[in-house]
């Protein structure tokens, strides 16, 4: 062949000749303690409840989930986002199962926190679209819309009751305007200053989240547009973050992760908390379902969409593949 003076005089491929090589020079690389398992947990299940949108994952009952729990710290997991999916009977305008101390989620909390101990960062969804009747994430007022600043009193009675429980995190996901900072005064007044604040900073209003509706037996009827951010909207998010740390939030999140990679880089440029990003139910569903049919890999893509959620500036990932991707790079 013939060559034409040193061209090609630089070769970036000599950086790609083999595992080892590739693996020495890996700019991203993903660790267990990078990952935190989101849990459901169903009140008065006998049985662990498959979940048919979802393959692999399940409502757990009190005794799974703390295996669960269990397994994940054996793992090198970080920690345990736990969702209660209480009695439809129980479900009502304001969601009492979420304030009520033997509430299904108050309950998981103390089995987890029992099982676990400090091991494990046990966390709670502080939300109210769980125990509602109505399916949506605060209080409504007379004309069914979600009432902002009503919410915000649940919520802190939430934070309070989830504390007292054991959870060493709360998580307030439900985008109401001001929620952080009336958590973090709620948790101060009865003395759980040591209870961090993980903020659901941009929590957009994504079509990805069907599968997790079925998880959590939702009664929604309608959208949750009216809180949740516009998927159309970038620098919006750049505000909720700078609220979110003014009202003292300890850690910020992006979700849904893969498709806002954009928003998860330009939060991880600006934030000086711990960011991090939420691969949801849809993300999970796609590659299941595409890797059920054969068409792709599993295994790569479930490591790849996770390393291009840690590339883009997420310091941990909540997924659904947690406990068995850190075993597996353990």
């Amino acid at each position: 062949m013939t060559t034409y003076g040193s061209f090609p005089g630089t070769r970036p491929r000599r950086l790609r000749t083999t595992p080892v090589m590739r693996r020495m020079v890996a700019e991203t690389r993903l660790h267990p303690a990078d990952f935190i398992l989101p849990a459901f947990v169903v009140e008065g299940a006998a049985e662990p409840v498959p979940i048919p949108t979802m393959p692999g994952v399940v409502q757990h009952t009190r005794d799974t989930l703390k295996k669960a729990a269990a397994e994940a710290v054996a793992a090198g997991v970080s920690g345990i986002m736990l969702f209660g999916v209480p009695e439809e009977s129980k479900k009502d305008a304001v969601g009492t199962p979420g304030t009520d101390p033997d509430g299904i989620l108050q309950v998981a909390l103390r089995d987890v926190r029992a099982e676990v101990g400090d091991d494990l960062l046990v966390m709670s969804d502080l939300c109210l679209d769980e125990t509602t009747d109505h399916g949506h994430c605060g209080v409504l007022d007379s004309e069914g819309r979600v009432d902002n600043d009503a919410t915000l009193e649940r919520y802190a009675e939430m934070a309070q009751v989830q504390a007292d429980a054991g959870a060493h995190v709360v998580g307030p996901s439900g985008m109401m305007d001001g929620q952080i900072g009336v958590v973090r005064d709620a948790l101060d007044q009865v003395g759980r200053e040591d209870v961090a604040i993980l903020a659901y900073t941009a929590k957009y209003a994504s079509a990805f989240y069907g599968p997790f509706r079925e998880a959590v037996a939702s009664s929604l009827k309608g959208d949750r547009k009216t809180y949740q951010q516009d998927p159309a909207n970038a620098r919006e998010s750049l505000r909720e973050l700078a609220l979110d740390l003014e009202e003292g939030a300890d850690m910020v999140m992006v979700k849904p992760a893969g498709p806002y990679l954009d928003i998860l880089a330009r939060v991880a440029d600006v934030a000086d908390v711990p960011v991090v990003a939420y691969q949801i139910s849809g993300e999970y569903s796609m590659i299941e379902a595409a890797a059920e049919k054969g068409w792709i890999d599993r295994d790569r893509a479930i490591l790849e969409s996770l390393t291009g959620i840690k590339r883009a500036g997420a310091q941990n990932i909540l997924t659904y593949w947690a406990t068995e991707v850190a075993q597996k790079l353990g």
